[in-house]
């Protein structure tokens, strides 16, 4: 019975807490660096197709995720 310690009630609920939680820190976080950059980040990646913008948002995204699950754990 020990396996399934996860699958109480609670622990599955917090999980699911800490994943919204998670999820909308990380989106507002995305909005501000949005906000503060001179340009439309999304207009540049996907419409002008900025391969070198994706790649530095693709790391800010993985370094605010690691941040965000980081402080939740």
């Amino acid at each position: 019975m020990m396996g399934f310690e996860w699958l109480r009630p609670a622990a599955f609920l917090g999980s699911i807490l800490y994943a919204i939680i998670g999820v909308i820190i990380f989106w507002l976080a995305f909005v501000i660096v949005d906000k503060i950059t001179p340009y439309d980040l999304w207009r540049e990646i996907v419409e002008k197709q900025n391969q070198a913008l994706g790649l530095v948002v693709a790391a800010m995204c993985l370094g605010i995720s690691i941040i965000v699950a980081a402080a939740i754990h």
